[in-house]
């Protein structure tokens, strides 16, 4: 792979991870915001990107619809998406004991 390619494949890496870190890409319609499962949006967040908790970044986007967001129930699936993910990358355990 020539420098240059690699320079543009680095740069577009960086350009998706940031706009996936920074929710400035995130989207929900409204059959989206009205159907969510919170726990399993809150288990994706922790587990598969390892990100900080977004549940407010879907509750500002839910609101233009006046849907509903479950905080106590997303956070309750980032916690133990995120002790997966810290179990996966560190190899040990986070966030307390599980159930």
């Amino acid at each position: 792979m020539s420098s240059t390619v690699a320079r543009r494949t680095a740069a577009w890496t960086s350009a998706a991870l940031a706009c996936a870190l920074f929710a400035g890409c995130m989207h929900m319609s409204e059959s989206e915001c009205r159907s969510a499962d919170w726990y399993q949006l809150g288990y994706r967040d922790g587990d598969t990107y390892g990100l900080r908790p977004q549940v407010d970044q879907y509750a500002y986007l839910c609101q233009a619809y006046n849907a509903p967001t479950s905080e106590p129930t997303y956070m309750a699936g980032w916690v133990d998406g995120h002790r997966e993910f810290e179990r996966r990358m560190m190899g040990s355990e986070c966030c307390g004991s599980g159930h």
